[in-house]
């Protein structure tokens, strides 16, 4: 709980300055208290002097009265006159009777010669004849003194005087005991407490009368000569001892006086001091407490502010930024630091939802859109579509005319794509790069069609920037909801999907179909089977034999691949190939193709015959950088040379990244391989490339060979290509020759090789020696 209290900021404020307003108060009290208890001490020392002097001056009085006494006795004529006579009944009557009246215990006469004649007195005259010897000449010599002597264990004043007639004929000695009314007259006048320690000439020291209770006399013996304290009931007694001059042992009267009785009129001053005390910190903690209170309200003030800017709330303004003091500066700067803050958290979600180039939504505010109206559709009584498009060659006018005018490009494809969709609740995005998006809401699969199609209609318009003229075209994805998704993440990656596989088609716009997924659970089922294949041999390699048509010398082939399935049989290659391209897995089987056609040619070479072999290579392979050394080493570890593989690129498979297929050409080339260009004339054929390109070989796509039947377009294209690769110096192949007349017309236009079904069909690797030999 205390941890919990200690945590609170006020709490920790006011006791912390309640705490040393506390420590300098009990330091100042314990100043005072310690001065009270000097000064009382010093006070008790002068009143003690006092007493001392008091208790003196009472004995010298006693002594006075005792020689008044004595010297009216000895002047008494009847009393000097018995002495005289030698009347001893006269004279101790006269003794007893005298010393009774004036208060004397001992009363005595003594001879001139110092011997005892008569006494009078409470112990034997014998116990008082050692004693008496010892004092007489003592007080012989000084008549006016007083000398005290102790007698059976009691301190005893005594005086003298002498008797004369007129010579001294004897002396008369009284004394009285020290007792309890002496001490009780200092403690009636002087508040003082007494005790006479006596100690004799044997025999251990006793109190042998006192003002202080019965209990109290042991630690009083236990005190020294030089005096100390005393716990009584009435508190803390300071003693000092005086000495009385005692002929037959060691007197001392001790003189106690009570602190606690001195410092009682400070008590009310200490009492009215805590009182103050307490009351001064109960005013300081109120104090204290409301200005904490005044420091702490704005904190909060300021800890609710934060929590709002925490939820992103940075409209609501701060408080006490009128205050003209440290708090209301510090309002102020927060409320600054709030306004900025939001300034940059809007900026920030602009450019985190916004294109900063076009002007769009960014892909993430396409989504958010796409969630949005799926969860505001209506079941599916109302679907959505969404268009997605890849503009063609856009690398290409990067690099040709740099990124500056890619960037107007963009913004001109922004401005084309935002005048066609037009209907409230639709959108255009900018997904990143060249890529855009659209969202048509209520929009099923004709309607998003139609969309596509008026979108590549406004493409065939040129665009013209900077005076220069460029030719638009993109490949379109579309996906419907809820037809070919049931959420906006998949809608968005299916037509993505879709996009790719019209830019492969080159077919403009393609509708999402499970066939084209390589993420379907279909195609993932396919892509563990196409692993299994190639570890378990069932990959069958195939040759498509070309021949030459002008009588070369040496026979060539295309390599192909199929796959024997265990439970489907043989597969077709359009079944898998398409596939191994979108996934990448088609590196795998360009290897293994290349792998069997080194080991087939290496059997080939070993019998004396001369064959070449054409691989495809797709674009993948063409973008693997350690490709040159993976077929290095195929063919080192078959013993056959590079020439004898022609290595076949598709136009589109160069143009996705020209400057990196290029180079990889290149490398290709200088280790020896052929080059042939596939399907020429089906893609976006460029003769500066096809100038610059290491080539060998042109292969015509079988659209334009078997179109040579039906018209002259066809025909013309092809004599065309002909007669540019051969101004070239390249050879040139036509694939699909159906029929002879095909065959016949190429031999005319002096096209250099042919394959088709009209020449074979392509077969299994180990039965082309067979064909071969059966074609003499």
């Amino acid at each position: 709980m205390w941890q919990t209290l200690w945590r609170s900021l006020i709490l920790r404020l006011v006791g912390v300055s309640l705490l040393l307003l506390l420590v300098v108060q009990l330091a100042g009290f314990a100043v005072v208290r310690a001065s009270i208890e000097r000064n009382a001490r010093g006070q008790i020392a002068r009143q003690l002097d006092v007493d001392e002097n008091v208790w003196r001056r009472l004995l010298e009085q006693n002594a006075e009265r005792l020689r008044q006494g004595s010297a009216l006795l000895a002047a008494d004529y009847g009393f000097r006159s018995a002495v005289y006579s030698g009347e001893e009944e006269t004279i101790q009557s006269v003794l007893e009777n005298h010393g009774e009246r004036i208060g004397a215990a001992v009363t005595a006469l003594l001879g001139t010669d110092m011997a005892l004649r008569a006494i009078s007195a409470p112990v034997p005259a014998q116990a008082l004849v050692p004693t008496l010897a010892l004092l007489a000449p003592q007080l012989a010599s000084s008549p006016q003194g007083s000398q005290v002597a102790v007698v059976d264990g009691v301190p005893y004043q005594f005086v003298m005087v002498p008797m004369r007639a007129p010579v001294v004929i004897g002396w008369v000695l009284m004394g009285f005991p020290l007792g309890q009314p002496l001490a009780d007259e200092m403690r009636q006048l002087l508040s003082v407490h007494v005790a006479l320690v006596v100690q004799g000439a044997q025999g251990p020291a006793a109190v042998h009368v006192s003002t202080l209770p019965a209990p109290l006399h042991g630690p009083v013996l236990a005190m020294g000569a030089d005096g100390g304290e005393l716990a009584s009931a009435d508190g803390l007694l300071l003693a000092r001892f005086s000495p009385l001059p005692s002929l037959n042992g060691q007197v001392h009267a001790v003189l106690l006086r009570s602190v606690d009785a001195v410092v009682a009129p400070y008590r009310q001053l200490q009492v009215l001091l805590s009182i103050i005390s307490a009351g001064g910190l109960l005013l300081f903690a109120l104090g204290s407490g409301v200005m904490a209170q005044r420091v702490i309200s704005p904190l909060r003030s300021l800890m609710r502010a934060t929590q709002r800017l925490s939820r992103g709330e940075y409209d609501t303004p701060m408080e006490h930024t009128g205050r003209r003091d440290e708090i209301g500066q510090l309002s102020r700067s927060f409320d600054r630091m709030r306004l900025d803050i939001g300034a940059q958290q809007r900026e920030i979600k602009h450019l985190a939802y916004w294109d900063r180039l076009t002007g769009l939504p960014n892909r993430e505010r396409f989504r958010d859109a796409v969630v949005q109206a799926i969860v505001q559709s209506p079941g599916e009584a109302r679907p959505l579509s969404v268009l997605t498009l890849d503009l063609d060659r856009f690398k290409h006018v990067n690099d040709v005319m740099g990124y500056a005018f890619g960037d107007r490009l963009l913004q001109a494809v922004a401005g084309r794509l935002q005048a066609l969709v037009t209907l409230p609740g639709d959108m255009v995005a900018r997904l990143g790069g060249n890529e855009f998006a659209v969202l048509l809401q209520g929009a099923g699969a004709a309607a998003a069609h139609t969309v596509a199609q008026q979108i590549l209609a406004s493409f065939e318009a040129p665009l013209a920037l900077e005076e220069q003229t460029v030719d638009l075209s993109a490949g379109i994805g579309i996906a419907c909801w809820p037809a070919d998704a049931e959420d906006a993440d998949t809608l968005l990656s299916r037509s993505e999907i879709a996009m790719y596989a019209a830019k492969r088609k080159l077919s403009g716009a393609v509708r999402y179909d499970a066939s084209i997924d390589s993420s379907s659970a279909q195609t993932l089922s396919l892509l563990t089977e196409l692993r299994h294949a190639v570890e378990h041999n069932e990959l069958r390699l195939y040759l498509q034999p070309k021949v030459s048509l002008h009588g070369q010398s040496g026979w060539a082939a295309e390599a192909l691949v199929r796959w024997q399935h265990p439970q489907r049989g043989l597969v077709p290659p359009m079944e898998f190939i398409p596939f191994a391209e979108q996934t990448g897995f088609v590196r795998q089987l360009t290897l293994w193709v290349f792998e069997e056609a080194a080991r087939f040619l290496a059997q080939v070479h070993a019998r004396g015959n001369v064959l070449r072999v054409s691989v495809n290579l797709s674009t993948r392979d063409l973008l693997d950088p350690e490709l040159s050394q993976r077929l290095g080493a195929i063919l080192a570890r078959h013993g056959v040379a590079a020439r004898a593989f022609c290595l076949e690129i598709t136009e589109s498979a160069i143009m996705d990244d020209p400057q990196r297929a290029e180079a990889m050409l290149n490398r290709l080339s200088e280790q020896g391989f052929k080059l042939s260009i596939d399907d020429f004339g089906t893609g976006y054929s460029s003769l500066a490339y096809l100038k610059r390109l290491p080539v060998d070989e042109l292969k015509i796509d079988k659209s334009f060979v078997m179109g040579m039947e039906a018209g002259e377009d066809d025909a013309m294209i092809v004599r065309s290509t002909i007669d540019l690769a051969h101004n070239l110096g390249l050879t040139v192949v036509a694939e699909g020759v159906e029929t002879a007349a095909i065959l016949e017309r190429l031999r005319a236009l002096a096209c250099d090789e042919a394959q088709g079904y009209h020449i074979s069909r392509p077969v299994p690797a180990q039965d082309f020696l067979a064909w071969q030999q059966r074609q003499g």
